[in-house]
C-alpha cells in the first residue's frame, strides 16, 4: 500500500462516492421531475417514488455518517490510550474530536508536543496535519 502523507491521506471509495451517491441523486432528481409533471391520476405513485428515493438518499447519508462517528469514537479511545502510554496522563479535555482525529497521523516522537501545541494554539485539523513532520499512516479508516 502506498505510504500516506498530508496530500494523499484522504480515501475515496469509488463504488460509493462515484457510483452509488450520484445514482441516488439522479434518481431523486428524476423522481422530483416526475412528481411535478404528473397528471392527477398518477400523482400518488409519483409521490411514493419521490419519498422512496428521498429515503434512499437519507439512508446512504446516515450509513456513512454513522460509520464515521463509530470510527471517530474508536480513534478518540486509541489516541487517548496512546497519549497515556507516552505521557502517563490522558489526553487533555480541551481537545476537540476533530483535533484528536488529526493527531492520529503524528508519530509517537512528536505526538505529545503536538497535542500541547494543538491545545494552546487551538489548531484546526488541517493545521495539525500540516505541522506533522513524521507522518504515521491510517490505512483502516474508510
Amino acid at each position: 500500500m502506498k505510504e500516506q502523507n498530508f496530500k494523499n491521506h484522504t480515501q475515496m471509495v469509488p463504488g460509493f462516492h462515484y457510483v452509488t451517491l450520484p445514482l441516488l441523486l439522479v434518481i431523486f432528481i428524476g423522481s422530483l421531475v416526475n412528481l411535478f409533471k404528473c397528471k392527477d391520476d398518477d400523482c400518488l405513485m409519483a409521490s411514493i417514488f419521490c419519498l422512496i428515493s428521498f429515503a434512499l438518499v437519507l439512508l446512504a447519508w446516515y450509513a456513512r455518517a454513522f460509520a464515521l462517528r463509530a470510527q471517530d469514537r474508536a480513534i478518540r479511545a486509541e489516541e487517548n490510550f496512546r497519549h497515556f502510554l507516552l505521557t502517563g496522563k490522558p489526553l487533555p479535555t480541551g481537545l476537540r474530536v476533530s483535533q484528536i482525529i488529526a493527531l492520529r497521523f503524528a508519530a509517537d516522537e512528536e505526538f505529545p508536543s503536538l497535542v500541547q501545541k494543538a491545545l494552546s494554539d487551538n489548531l484546526s485539523n488541517k493545521q495539525i496535519k500540516e505541522s506533522i513532520s513524521n507522518w504515521r499512516g491510517d490505512y483502516y479508516r474508510v
